[in-house]
């Protein structure tokens, strides 16, 4: 069966065509980085009007990409929760159209459980049950995953998610958006001791992360107390290098300090990790080695299905299994389901 997967839950319109048997047969991703760097972050409504643009396009060139018809599709996933309202509301509006439309379910999917199975999926193995690392802009969390669907929420952040943190930091810096690749490049040449940044909860047993410290320690480094106007700020290129590897360094240590916390507080012995920020090189690096030193089985989501994406949309195949299929009166849930 063929299965068609829509993504609209931040700021990328995405859609793929995946089998019942995790076969890829196509996948396309329209970035908005373009129309939301000028802003240094995204923005809601600007999203949201580039989502109804694309929405189309998107899910047209998926079918003709993967070679079949509307009429070959056996069900329509989509994501509902969670994310933005705005953005959500697009891709179930066109998800709930098409499946009304050909008579074929419809399929609700949780982009936090998606971006752990994108580990599945890439891997091809069973990585159930695990601990979960999801980190993004907008999320930084620890799950149970007792299975695909079953997520048992063990801590998060209290403040920024990590992701929001690096696209806050790179402003501070002069850096580029989105923050995540632009301070990875700016660190490759810096010194990550070179700023003793805090590191929130690293010797607390709770599973929480908190990076707004960090963040406003990177501040009065730059700046100094009670000032905003960094532009006026003239770093060289060698503090800025040593101000993003601290920087990184400080959040790398607090991922993955807890995220093997809670595998010794679970006594789980998979890890798997997904989001955005696990496509940073350094991180991706520390978890290998703590891993190899641990005896952990890691999977971390390929670059590719990092940020968010459509075909992690396949764990919607999971819920067909288990004869989950929603009406279409279905509505998005925009905050996070913590169970």
């Amino acid at each position: 069966m063929n299965l068609l997967t829509i993504e609209t839950t931040c700021d990328e319109t995405a859609a793929a065509i995946v089998t019942d048997r995790l076969e890829v047969l196509a996948s396309v991703v329209a970035s908005q980085d373009d129309l939301h760097r000028r802003f240094g972050g995204v923005v809601p409504e600007i999203a949201s009007r580039a989502h109804v643009e694309r929405i189309l396009p998107v899910i047209d060139e998926a079918i003709r990409k993967a070679g079949i018809t509307l009429n070959d599709l056996g069900a329509v996933a989509v994501a509902h929760t969670p994310g933005l309202a705005g953005s959500l509301l697009i891709g179930l509006a066109a998800a709930k159209t098409l499946a009304a439309a050909l008579g074929i379910p419809l399929v609700a999917v949780n982009h936090l459980q998606g971006h752990i199975y994108a580990c599945r999926l890439a891997d091809g193995e069973e990585v159930f049950p695990c601990v979960g690392l999801i980190i993004s802009g907008g999320h930084t969390s620890l799950y149970r995953c007792r299975t695909p669907l079953e997520f048992e929420l063990l801590g998060s952040t209290t403040d920024d998610a990590a992701g929001e943190a690096f696209d806050k930091v790179a402003s501070m810096l002069g850096l580029p958006y989105p923050g995540g690749p632009a301070i990875q490049e700016a660190a490759q040449g810096g010194n990550p001791r070179a700023y003793a940044f805090p590191r929130a909860f690293l010797n607390d047993e709770r599973l929480d992360f908190s990076f707004s410290g960090l963040k406003t320690a990177v501040r009065y480094t730059v700046a100094g107390p009670g000032k905003t106007d960094f532009a006026a700020i003239q770093l060289s290129p060698q503090q800025t290098a040593d101000l993003a590897a601290s920087f990184q360094e400080a959040v790398v240590d607090c991922l993955v300090t807890k995220a093997f916390q809670a595998l010794k507080q679970t006594r789980l012995n998979v890890l798997c990790v997904g989001g955005g920020v696990a496509a940073n090189a350094r991180l991706r690096q520390r978890l290998q080695e703590e891993a190899a030193r641990q005896n952990v089985r890691l999977h971390v989501a390929p670059l590719t299905l990092c940020t968010d994406n459509a075909v992690m949309g396949a764990i919607a195949v999971e819920r067909l299994k288990a004869g989950l299929v929603e009406p279409l009166d279905l509505d998005v849930s925009p905050g996070v389901v913590r169970r």
